[in-house]
């Protein structure tokens, strides 16, 4: 059914425009997001009652490229095993022969990524900013801690997601991620350049890439700001990363203890602390506690 089409049943209703194949799902026009590998729609799951979110790749864009048709069911079969309250959560998929799609159900953050979030909510506390920043942290120990170990390499604030309403953070995007072995150890060059840690260029790199990203995800929601957005061209992003500059997104942090919370996350990757050292960090000492202090950027 077309997107300008209503049916005659009841017009005040929202027609679905198609249906997974158990009948269980329904998608609506409304588009939640695109980007180069899929389209998110704004379904409805008629069982629980609930809006969900329906992901669904046009394999024909990837026709003869295999490599990238194995990552997209690579990301199907990672969600699937996932349980985590900071990472998506995933509940069905299948294959559209006719159309020549995968799609696949998961979770409705209410308030989309956190990006768009932070635009729209310019003020913002030092409490609030450090409960986004655990939780992120929070779904990264997940990954890195489980069997086997799971790196995102794609982690920035255009694919963390939020429910406003409770300020519930959670990573979605894991269309990069790679499951490593024991060594924890990758060698595929892959990310959003602007948040790719220098050893990603190297080729042999480790989870730490994730927590360099982090690091960059807090500078955004601190400044607003993409990192290296004074570059403007991808080259010069990696001449300043793999020489150790720091973005100048750096200089408009004003409060020291965030400061140096991320230049602790941007450190070499040996002396980089590891997700689980980053939670017990003094940086969310008294979170928990009911007294909140504005602090201005």
């Amino acid at each position: 059914m077309a997107c300008d089409q209503t049916t005659d049943d009841d017009k005040d209703s929202e027609p679905f425009v198609e249906l997974d194949p158990t009948g269980r799902y329904g998608r609506y026009c409304d588009l939640l997001g695109s980007g180069a590998v899929k389209k998110v729609y704004r379904a409805f799951d008629q069982e629980e009652g609930i809006e969900v979110a329906w992901n669904q790749v046009f394999l024909n864009s990837f026709s003869g490229d295999e490599m990238m048709i194995d990552r997209l069911f690579a990301e199907v079969r990672l969600l699937r095993s996932l349980r985590d309250d900071n990472i998506i959560a995933f509940y069905n998929y299948w294959t559209h022969d006719k159309q020549n799609t995968l799609n696949f159900i998961t979770e409705i953050c209410t308030s989309g990524n956190l990006r768009e979030y932070r635009k729209k909510h310019r003020h913002i506390s030092l409490k609030a900013l450090k409960k986004w920043s655990r939780q992120i942290l929070r779904g990264l120990e997940y990954l890195h801690t489980h069997e086997p170990c799971i790196i995102h390499r794609d982690l920035n604030c255009s694919n963390i997601f939020i429910n406003g309403n409770v300020g519930q953070v959670k990573i979605g995007d894991l269309g990069l991620a790679a499951m490593v072995g024991k060594n924890h150890s990758a060698h595929s060059v892959l990310g959003t350049p602007e948040f790719m840690a220098p050893e990603l260029y190297d080729e042999n790199y480790t989870e730490m890439v994730d927590i360099y990203s982090y690091g960059l995800c807090v500078l955004e929601l601190v400044t607003m700001e993409l990192p290296y957005l004074e570059c403007g061209s991808i080259p010069k992003i990696y001449k300043k990363v793999t020489a150790g500059i720091r973005p100048q997104a750096m200089n408009k942090v004003k409060h020291p203890e965030v400061k140096e919370f991320i230049e602790r996350c941007l450190a070499k990757p040996r002396a980089r602390p590891s997700a689980s050292e980053l939670l017990r960090d003094p940086f969310f000492d008294g979170l928990d506690d009911d007294e909140e202090v504005d602090v201005s950027f």
